[in-house]
């Protein structure tokens, strides 16, 4: 059973910076690929932010250039790195751990149980 567990979500005034860790309970190299994703109120779940085993990242437009992902590789967590934050920006906040579909098996996704992030104005 694979287990994702977040933290370092909170409140902030607009403008400020928060950082989300997801620590994960098997060797992160496990994983093709770890991210981010939100979930807004009366909202789908939408992409933030991924990195893959080989450390390539991609960002939504819409955090370009104020949220950074990184993952460390001996600690088997990620994190998301916030900065510069809109009250837009306010969500559950979810880590996510991707396996690609091979030979002996379906693609495989884990959820974190999600952690909140309220941006005031």
């Amino acid at each position: 059973q694979v287990q994702l567990v977040e933290s370092g979500g909170g409140l902030v005034q607009s403008g400020g910076s928060l950082r989300l860790s997801c620590a994960t309970s098997r060797n992160i190299f496990s994983f093709n690929a770890m991210g981010w994703y939100r979930q807004a109120p009366g909202k789908q779940r939408e992409l933030v932010a991924i990195v893959t085993s080989d450390g390539n990242t991609n960002y939504a437009e819409f955090v370009k250039g104020r949220f950074t992902i990184s993952r460390d590789n001996v600690k088997n967590t990620v994190s998301l790195q916030m900065n510069s934050l809109k009250p837009e920006d306010t969500a559950v906040y979810y880590c996510n751990a991707y396996v690609y579909p091979t030979d002996t098996h379906s693609s495989r996704t884990y959820w974190g149980q999600g952690t909140q992030v309220t941006v005031s104005s």
